[in-house]
């Protein structure tokens, strides 16, 4: 054999085994043949409930008015009754005083004549009840007439402040009644007191005092939460999860079965939403309708689907 005839045999070798490993396996006779249609659980909407449209915003508790407690003479301060957050009452002694002249006379006239009983001491009492918020001197300081000794709370302007946006002030009104949400979970009866007769010039918002019952003592600068509720009517609500959307939640849609193992995309505009509904204010779904809540994500138009639970 030459060196012509070898090389040809080799190359028609070489391309017999090509083509042995490009032949397309087939499945052997009787091998299961994969399902292709998408496993889903399917729900149908409903227009027999209603949601509330709701705006949450903060309120913060505060004191409004607080009372400064002043000496009443130019002295020495002889006597504290009081620490920095103790509840005091109005009318309550707070502080002794001692004035300068009493101080270098006193005993000298007491001894001249035991009857006058001369002092010259004096009580500064509590303008307010309330919590004492500053304490300004203690004994020994020397105080002039008019001097802050502390400050103290007024309880009767307790309150939570909520900044409301001036386009949901037709929600609120002196008198009307809100739920305060504290953060440890309770919940308390309000009442609006007194709406500010101003709104900020960079915010457009204006302040409201929420008075509230009960609670106990609540600390000043706690945040909580009040809902503004503008109720709407009933209309069609799908679940949640069946509400799908694109990457800049511009657009949304559902996926809707027109029969047992098809379901096609439909786009939908959102209404009022919570935690589990979401109304649909455009048309396209009815009732009647079935569509997928679970095994919809990533689903494209017209999927084959298998149905493995219709929820109710």
């Amino acid at each position: 054999m030459n060196f012509r005839s070898y090389t040809f045999w080799l190359c028609s070798l070489s391309l017999l085994m090509a083509a042995c490993h490009s032949k397309t396996e087939e499945p052997a006779e009787g091998a299961a043949v994969p399902d292709l249609h998408i496993p889903v659980t399917v729900a149908h909407p409903t227009d027999t409930m209603e949601l509330a449209d709701a705006t949450t915003l903060n309120a913060i508790s505060t004191y409004l008015l607080r009372s400064d407690v002043k000496a009443n003479a130019t002295g020495y301060v002889t006597k504290v009754h009081i620490k920095l957050s103790d509840l005091v009452h109005r009318g309550q002694v707070l502080f002794g005083l001692e004035t300068k002249e009493a101080r270098a006379l006193g005993n000298t006239i007491n001894h001249l004549d035991p009857s006058f009983r001369f002092s010259g001491s004096t009580t500064v009492v509590s303008p307010a009840t309330g919590y004492v918020a500053m304490l300004n001197h203690q004994v020994g300081d020397y105080v002039q007439d008019g001097e802050v000794l502390a400050t103290v709370t007024d309880a009767g302007s307790f309150g939570f402040v909520m900044n409301v946006p001036y386009e949901y002030n037709q929600l609120v009104h002196t008198g009307g009644s809100f739920l305060v949400h504290l953060p440890d979970g309770r919940t308390l009866n309000g009442q609006v007191a007194k709406i500010m007769p101003s709104v900020d010039s960079l915010t457009q918002t204006q302040k409201v005092l929420i008075k509230v019952k009960g609670g106990g003592s609540i600390p000043e600068n706690l945040i909580a939460t009040v809902q503004l509720v503008r109720k709407k009517a009933a209309g069609i609500y799908v679940p949640k999860t069946a509400v799908l959307t694109d990457d800049a939640q511009t657009a949304f849609w559902v996926m809707k079965l027109i029969n047992d193992s098809i379901a096609v995309k439909t786009d939908i505009k959102k209404g009022t939403e919570n935690d589990k509904w979401v109304e649909v204010v455009s048309d396209g779904i009815k009732p009647e309708d079935r569509i997928i809540t679970v095994g919809n994500y990533g689903m494209g138009d017209t999927a084959t689907i298998k149905i493995q639970k219709t929820e109710r």
